[in-house]
């Protein structure tokens, strides 16, 4: 099985695994980060790039030209220590050769990577944890490029300044999504807010299965398949799967972190498989759990659930027959519907996590 690292994705594993051998190697490292974005943009608000004195460079923040102006600046920014807030525009008959298909704008931020925030940022991604990570992007020399971060588990590492804490605090509180807020006519910082990565868990390797592993990974899902039968869940049949695992659904739930951005298809029409893989599935965190199966099926399989000491209530949470009614009929069809019920329930579940999330977190802290 892929370990837990190994769902950190791609582009922002390779980001942390390439500066971690950085520093090891006694580099001075610069690291960009887009902070916002008008029009069309090919990077997303929090995208990375990180690169050296020496020229080594791992990451992007855009389609590809402004790549060599953020660098000139962070070699600046490296060689005197002073961070720098960057805004390019994009003109539409431009923006074709930068990836701007439709023209925009980005703003990056350029700062001397911090290697104790580094740190501590990479324990959060690799655990696919949550937290919120403010840096301050204008102000004085002093305050510029101070850097906090608050955890789940309610700790608090580094300082904007005693003055400027409690207010970020706050304002961190009130945030639903990653964005600039000015603090006054002369300081602004980044709030952003780090969620685990959305995984897909899917129980059966059906044929079903094959074109959802495809549609999620496409969505940036990390993909999950579970089935103790080999014939079923194997690399030929899931060659692009994140990660397989061939066991029992006890044992493989166990090796697996199911947090609340985590979505559970169970699909095996096989009581076996899918009446434990339920339950467990119930009791965990998971944002979603869905089931395959006729009215019919379900129906005898909440009585087996009902029998076996599963509530009321929680099989109210069980969405079956999987997905959204679209009248699907082939397999890539289903796998649509599914996924389509999966991101609405992600959507509606992650606005009311951050908020209750950041108030738990900072009610805590300034209590």
């Amino acid at each position: 099985m892929q370990t837990a690292s190994g769902l950190i994705p791609k582009i922002m594993r390779d980001i942390l695994n390439d500066i971690e051998k950085w520093i090891d190697t006694g580099e001075t490292i610069a690291l960009a980060t887009v902070i916002q974005t008008w029009g069309s943009s090919p990077r997303k608000v929090g995208s990375h790039m990180a690169f050296t004195l020496s020229g080594k460079i791992t990451g992007s923040v855009s389609g590809g030209c402004v790549e060599n102006a953020v660098i000139e600046a962070g070699y600046q920014v490296l060689k005197t220590n002073q961070p720098q807030l960057l805004h390019f525009g994009v003109a539409d008959e431009t923006a074709w050769e930068v990836g701007l298909a439709c023209g925009g704008s980005i703003d990056i931020f350029v700062n001397v990577l911090n290697q104790e925030v580094f740190h501590h940022l990479k324990s959060i991604y690799s655990n696919e944890t949550s937290a919120i990570h403010v840096t301050m992007i204008a102000g004085s020399d002093k305050l510029l490029g101070k850097e906090i971060i608050i955890t789940e588990d309610k700790k608090v590492f580094g300082s904007l300044g005693n003055e400027w804490d409690e207010q970020v605090l706050n304002l961190a509180m009130e945030s639903l999504s990653s964005r600039r807020v000015m603090l006054n006519e002369d300081v602004e910082v980044f709030i952003f807010m780090i969620q685990p990565s959305p995984t897909l868990i899917i129980v059966g390797g059906v044929h079903i299965a094959i074109a959802l592993v495809s549609l999620a990974k496409t969505l940036g899902y990390q993909t999950i398949l579970i089935d103790p039968r080999k014939a079923w869940g194997n690399v030929e049949r899931f060659p692009d799967v994140d990660s397989i695992i061939q066991a029992w659904v006890d044992e493989a739930f166990a090796k697996i972190n199911i947090n609340s951005s985590a979505a559970i298809a169970v699909l095996t029409h096989d009581p076996k498989i899918d009446d434990p893989a339920i339950k467990l599935a119930l009791n965990s965190s998971a944002f979603y759990v869905g089931a395959l199966g006729s009215k019919t099926t379900n129906a005898k399989r909440n009585q087996r659930l009902l029998a076996d000491g599963v509530s009321e209530s929680q099989i109210n949470k069980i969405h079956a027959p999987i997905g959204l009614d679209i009248g699907a009929q082939n397999p890539e069809e289903i796998a649509l519907a599914i996924m389509s019920e999966i991101v609405k329930s992600f959507r509606k579940q992650n606005q009311v996590e951050v908020k209750n999330e950041a108030k738990s977190l900072t009610s805590s802290l300034l209590s």
